[in-house]
């Protein structure tokens, strides 16, 4: 079974090692709605206090060399019209890891009725690591030199924008985490005409609203699409309740991809927990047991006025 498992992801990824351009797309949340800084930089700040998260999710349980992924951001208002964050990504898919380190800055204009249109800029790094040698199976042959592929944590810039309009109840926001398009070689191969990966620009586009179906309970559906040249379009879609302003849960979908089950709780007015698990609809559902996603949330309020009326997002 595990040499079927590798062959699998082999295929999968059969575009990112040979000697073709590839779309490179940027690692996927499902609880994306808790991460929205990693994607969009004009939310930094947003939630008023200093907001630390922590996520992990680990994909297509059960075949070996499938995506981990581990996301840690802080982010945090400074004065009345300006925010600032930081995000550290690792992900790693079968013989590839990628490290994503950038720092945010937002500026906000506020409008009557606590509405506010807030502009960002992302700014920091990419590190590449490819080692074809972690195969020990498949159609690589640890002995013929031109069949490896090596990169040694090839560094390249990162320079993102976004747009994010929120209010108590509403938001919606258009961003692109890296304008830059990066090219990468094989480091073995005397020969750099022909790239191994491409960072390719990718899109975002959100939104989603907050409806008050009692004084406990709020119903908040939310969209979340991506474009990325050379791949599908993605689209997710979520519904979430949230109970008492304490327990939270929720279903998604990615179109053509995924059914997702999600939970929450504010263990108190600073920690909240997450769970969410992705269940696939594509042929690949027959060789994995599923995805899951763990996050912790962990913030500092200035004074207790802003925890009074916590916002769904």
């Amino acid at each position: 079974m595990k040499h079927f498992n590798v062959t699998v992801l082999i295929l999968l990824f059969l575009g990112l090692f040979t000697n073709t351009a590839t779309a490179q797309q940027d690692a996927q949340f499902t609880q994306y709605m808790y991460n929205t800084m990693s994607i969009n930089p004009a939310y930094a700040g947003s939630r008023d206090v200093l907001s630390f998260l922590g996520l992990y999710r680990t994909q297509w349980v059960g075949l070996d060399g499938a995506p981990r992924t581990f996301t840690v951001s802080g982010h945090s208002p400074l004065g009345e019209n300006m925010g600032i964050g930081i995000n550290v990504t690792n992900d790693e898919i079968f013989i590839s890891k990628e490290t994503y380190f950038d720092i945010d800055f937002s500026y906000a204009i506020n409008f009557a009725d606590d509405r506010k249109l807030a502009f960002g800029l992302k700014g920091g790094g990419h590190l590449l690591n490819i080692d074809s040698n972690l195969a020990n199976e498949g159609p690589y042959n640890p002995g013929d030199g031109s069949a490896e592929i090596f990169i040694d944590n090839k560094f390249s810039p990162q320079f993102g924008a976004g747009v994010y309009y929120y209010t108590n109840k509403f938001y919606a926001g258009f961003s692109v985490p890296n304008i830059l398009e990066t090219e990468h070689f094989d480091e073995s191969s005397n020969s750099n005409s022909n790239a191994i990966a491409k960072e390719r620009v990718n899109y975002y586009l959100m939104t989603g609203y907050t409806f008050d179906l009692s004084d406990n309970v709020l119903f908040k559906p939310s969209v979340l699409g991506k474009i990325v040249e050379g791949s599908p379009l993605q689209i997710d879609l979520s519904a979430n309740f949230l109970f008492y302003e304490k327990f939270t849960i929720g279903a998604a979908y990615r179109w053509s991809a995924a059914f997702s089950g999600m939970v929450g709780f504010q263990v108190t007015d600073q920690i909240m927990l997450g769970f969410a698990y992705d269940q696939e609809t594509t042929d690949l559902a027959r060789y994995n047991n599923g995805s899951y996603e763990f996050f912790l949330r962990f913030e500092l309020f200035n004074n207790s006025d802003r925890i009074l009326s916590p916002r769904f997002f």
